[in-house]
């Protein structure tokens, strides 16, 4: 019989190679998800901000999970007391806040979420001057049962300077998002 090349040698790399790349085309499968579920956290982390930047807050409070907690001098629970606390930012010629997450991370099981970005906020004081104050915050994501995600925990701080131009470049960077 002649030899075409295709013994049991060469079956048998075949096979070892199968099992050599199953694992790999496993993991980037899994990379590829995950990279994909933390997209659509940051998305709807820009789109949460695009609610308050279009001052619509039945969108707000869309976003926010039933048994949310925003933290800041006290502590907010629930949409209703976090829609109330928020409600200055959806008044016109009220001061305005925007943000945009730079990091999100999700857990292994895909269900719960971290973003953290930059936050601006303008306002005017008394003789109507502008004031631009920046800061950090920190959104935690949970994906609730009908597949939302929402927001279960949110918390800022003041920045203890101006950020950098890329920073501020970030809020103002067209989005990719929906």
């Amino acid at each position: 019989m002649p030899n075409d090349g295709n013994g049991p040698a060469k079956r048998a790399t075949m096979q070892g190679m199968k099992t050599h790349w199953i694992p790999v085309l496993v993991l980037l499968g899994l990379s590829t998800a995950s990279a994909d579920v933390a997209d659509e956290v940051r998305c709807r982390e820009i789109g949460f901000s695009q609610s308050v930047e279009h001052q619509d807050l039945a969108a707000f409070g869309s976003f926010i999970d039933a048994d949310a907690r925003f933290v800041g001098g006290t502590v907010l629970r629930g949409v209703a007391d976090i829609t109330a606390a928020w409600a200055v930012f959806f008044q016109d010629n009220g001061p305005t806040i925007k943000w945009r997450p730079q990091i999100v991370e999700v857990l292994e099981d895909g269900k719960l979420a971290l973003s953290r970005g930059p936050y601006r906020t303008l306002s005017r004081d008394a003789e109507g001057k502008l004031i631009e104050q920046w800061g950090t915050f920190n959104s935690v994501w949970r994906q609730n049962a009908d597949g939302e995600w929402r927001v279960v925990f949110d918390a800022g701080n003041k920045a203890a300077s101006e950020p950098d131009d890329a920073t501020k470049a970030l809020l103002d960077a067209p989005t990719d998002c929906p």
